[in-house]
């Protein structure tokens, strides 16, 4: 099977999901700025949801840049990683509206942690379709950042319960250390291509 359909799906899922994000942003009543106070932990927790949701989407797409063909293995392991990255509405609404309270928040990292093992259930599905010669094997390599996230998050989910400000700041740390661009895969492909 060929990949354009599970690309254009999961781009539309990732649309939908962040549509669905923003929509569960209430229009306060009043005219004053100080109506938008109350707002600031469930925008807060808006922007850290996007930014985590444009990072899965940037790495899916140049992850699925090395996979020729698809099967049923692969879409099976894209469609587990979809549905956590769909219970990310829920879980920023309730950690938003309740002021980074520490079940939500611990409830958050829980999503993040399951959306990185699906990832990196997917990446390991494509590796093993490939072959030896896989390139996203030898475009991802040690896959440090890949490995430590999980960590991070198992970390900050009992950490919720103690602080909800060391959770959120772990939250926070592993978004920055993927928005750091990574070009392991366009390295791979560009060397492909020459």
């Amino acid at each position: 099977m060929r990949k354009n359909r599970l690309e254009a799906f999961s781009d539309g899922v990732l649309a939908i999901i962040i549509t669905i994000m923003v929509l569960e942003m209430k229009v306060p009543n009043g005219e004053n700025p100080s109506a938008l106070l109350p707002l600031v932990p469930v925008f807060l927790s808006y922007v850290l949801s996007f930014i985590y949701l444009g990072i899965y989407w940037n790495n899916h797409h140049h992850m699925l840049h090395t996979v020729r063909k698809v099967n049923g293995p692969m879409l099976w392991a894209n469609l587990h990683l979809l549905f956590w990255l769909s219970l990310f509405p829920f879980a920023t609404g309730w950690m938003g509206e309740n002021h980074f309270a520490a079940a939500p928040t611990a409830l958050y990292g829980i999503v993040l942690l399951m959306a990185a093992i699906a990832y990196w259930l997917l990446q390991q599905t494509i590796i093993k379709s490939q072959g030896a010669d896989s390139l996203l094997k030898a475009a991802v390599g040690k896959d440090w950042k890949g490995k430590l996230s999980p960590i991070l998050y198992f970390f900050a989910i009992p950490s919720a319960f103690l602080s909800h400000w060391i959770a959120e700041g772990i939250y926070v740390s592993v978004a920055l250390i993927w928005l750091i661009p990574d070009k392991r895969i366009e390295k791979v492909m560009a060397d492909i291509e020459t």
